[in-house]
């Protein structure tokens, strides 16, 4: 083999040891069941360059009583219904972005549900209550206790985001797919593992893998979480503990769906050991893995069209 392979080798092989507290489960149940309330939401319709799709405005209650804003945008009527949904999630300190930026998944027949990560570059602010200082960005806010942390929050979020497609009278309940890279791409894994009924996920270089392995070595947003415990070095336990409820390793076995992941060997940000420390423990039965050599952390050439492809399989 020559050393690109014998590197992927070695990637596909890496399995390290879980860091899931003894009650993950109890804690992701409990969640679920907090996410699960009624979506409670608003929805009006709104101008766009668009000739043959429709945009909406959504805002959904997210976590701690924040409205969480959302493009909701539907093809050309000819195409209905019911239709075929994609939920993206964005990459950090990022946004949901204008409705053109989601124009290809419309024309290749898709509805989007586009949200924006609380607190971050979109409309969206940010209701959690901070108990203890912070380090720059967001990942910190209430990082010594899971029960409070940034992390559930988003979390709730992202679980109501799909909940709230899945009811939108023009979509197909069975036919709710997601979508997102670095952030995004953990994101999606994560309410992949907690909402059964989604259809399929792609995770482009997903972020919230093998965590304890990024806050040590990778420049991902996760370096917050390490000047954190610079400035407060007896804090460690309570960090690790915290980051090992969201770690996409420990809830890979929770992942039965149709799973496509992407990964680049140059990748600093999202490092390819994390990446494949989760993908390698994922259940699914259909999960592929495409490795990119030369690739950093960037979502690859022609993803639209590759992702029309993998979902199609499951329309």
């Amino acid at each position: 083999m020559n050393a690109i392979e014998t590197r992927i080798h070695s990637l596909k092989q890496y399995v390290p040891e879980l860091t899931a507290p003894t009650d993950l489960e109890d804690f992701w149940d409990r969640v679920s069941r907090e996410a699960a309330e009624s979506v409670r939401y608003s929805i009006e319709p709104v101008a766009s360059p668009f000739l043959q799709a429709e945009v909406y405005k959504v805002v959904l209650e997210g976590a701690a009583n924040t409205p969480v804003h959302a493009w909701y945008m539907l093809p050309s009527v000819q195409l209905r219904q019911p239709l075929p949904c994609i939920v993206t999630f964005h990459g950090y300190s990022g946004s949901k972005g204008q409705p053109e930026d989601h124009a290809a998944w419309l024309l290749m027949g898709y509805a989007v549900l586009a949200i924006d990560v609380r607190g971050q570059g979109g409309e969206t602010g940010n209701g959690l209550p901070q108990a203890y200082g912070m380090t720059k960005g967001w990942v910190t806010q209430g990082i010594l206790d899971p029960e409070s942390s940034y992390y559930r929050a988003v979390a709730v979020d992202g679980l109501r985001a799909v909940r709230c497609a899945m009811a939108m009278p023009e979509i197909d309940s069975d036919r709710v797919f997601v979508f997102g890279g670095s952030q995004g791409g953990g994101l999606a894994l994560l309410v992949s593992a907690l909402e059964p009924k989604l259809r399929a996920v792609i995770a482009h270089v997903p972020n919230m893998c093998h965590m304890d392995l990024g806050i040590l070595q990778s420049v991902s947003s996760l370096t917050e979480a390490a000047e954190f415990v610079t400035r407060f070095p007896d804090r460690l336990d309570e960090v690790l503990r915290t980051l090992s409820y969201f770690d996409i390793m420990n809830l890979a076995h929770r992942i039965t769906l149709p799973v496509h992941v992407t990964v680049g060997l140059k990748d600093t940000t999202c490092l390819p050991e994390a990446i494949f420390a989760a993908y390698n423990r994922i259940a699914s039965v259909n999960k592929t893995i495409e490795v990119h050599p030369f690739m950093g952390h960037a979502l690859p050439p022609g993803f639209h069209a590759a992702g029309h492809a993998f979902f199609s399989q499951w329309l």
